[in-house]
């Protein structure tokens, strides 16, 4: 969608952009007693954005279209299940909405993509519907969305701990280094799969008490690399799903492998529970001189690539005229 039509959207509609999101670290610690998995990670936004354009209309549904079939557009979705929280806590049942998604961030693909659209559809419609919800409230909200939901609000550069929705914003450090992306478009990666696999394989191995997490918090919010993302003292790149999902993913070992083989390539990893794997560079020059040295090698292996700068906020609302 361009900008000619977002400047003619009636001013019951906006545009919101739902960033993607990679981790600089990812460390499964144990578990939790909810079952799920206590994690400490820094998780990054990146410049890799799906657009979506919301109406407010007045007759109580909310529907969702996407430009991509492979999509699903019901109840399952997060924009849908954003917006029927939203709505059901907040708002009167007559409220409602025509959601459009341009999908530019791969399905599947560990790099929030869902979780960004559901984030945005928080923040637009509490932007269209007047609700004025705090900052504290919707992230309460996105929480009861999933882990990652309360991360792409505000994104930039964040320590998560817990499932990921206990959030330490890091100081605004993004330079301009970049990442140059590969994923498999026929590939996906369960998340349930990998962290079950995580448990089958390392369970013998987590931490067991709530005084271990922490010493393990807080050595991670210690490490130097977090006071400024720079090339002269890059992240050392880490993932623990990388271990387990990578033996069973020929796809990710495949990309790992490009990735290590590229001239000023920093660092590499798998991001999420994957496929996506990417490498990190000084600059955005630097990574797409790699994409434009080997593109045909990696298109002839079955990936689509994209190089993304680092970027210091979340979900933006575009203004309307």
């Amino acid at each position: 969608m361009n900008m000619m039509k977002a400047q003619n959207l009636s001013r019951n509609s906006l545009l919101v952009r739902a960033p993607a999101k990679i981790n600089l670290h990812l460390e499964v610690l144990g578990l939790r007693s909810d079952g799920f998995h206590e994690l400490a990670m820094v998780m990054q936004s990146i410049d890799l954005f799906d657009q979506i354009e919301i109406t407010s209309t007045n007759d109580g549904s909310i529907t969702l279209s996407c430009n991509d079939p492979s999509l699903k557009t019901d109840e399952e979705n997060l924009i849908i299940r954003a917006a029927t929280l939203l709505r059901n806590r907040f708002g009167s049942e007559d409220l409602g909405a025509s959601i459009h998604l341009e999908k530019s961030i791969p399905i599947g693909a560990g790099l929030a993509g869902g979780s960004s659209d559901g984030a945005a559809t928080l923040v637009g419609l509490n932007a269209l519907w007047g609700l004025n919800l705090s900052s504290q409230e919707l992230h309460s909200l996105a929480a009861k969305l999933g882990s990652d939901v309360p991360f792409c609000l505000t994104g930039g550069t964040q320590l998560c701990f817990g499932r990921g929705e206990i959030l330490e914003m890091l100081p605004s450090s993004c330079n301009s280094m970049a990442i140059l992306l590969l994923k498999d478009p026929f590939v996906s990666v369960s998340t349930p799969l990998a962290y079950g696999r995580s448990k089958e394989l390392y369970g013998s191995k987590y931490l067991l008490k709530e005084s271990d997490f922490e010493i393990r918090r807080e050595s991670l919010r210690k490490q130097n690399w977090l006071n400024l993302l720079d090339a002269a003292n890059p992240p050392p790149l880490r993932n623990d799903l990388q271990k387990v999902v990578s033996p069973i993913t020929p796809a990710v070992q495949k990309a790992l492998n490009l990735l290590e083989e590229l001239p000023g390539a920093l660092s590499v990893a798998m991001s999420g529970s994957g496929p996506s794997c990417f490498a990190l560079f000084a600059g955005l020059e630097e990574a797409k001189s790699a994409l434009n040295q080997n593109i045909a090698e990696f298109k002839s292996a079955g990936f689509d690539c994209w190089c993304c700068s680092l970027i210091s906020q979340g979900i933006l609302l575009e203004k309307n005229d």
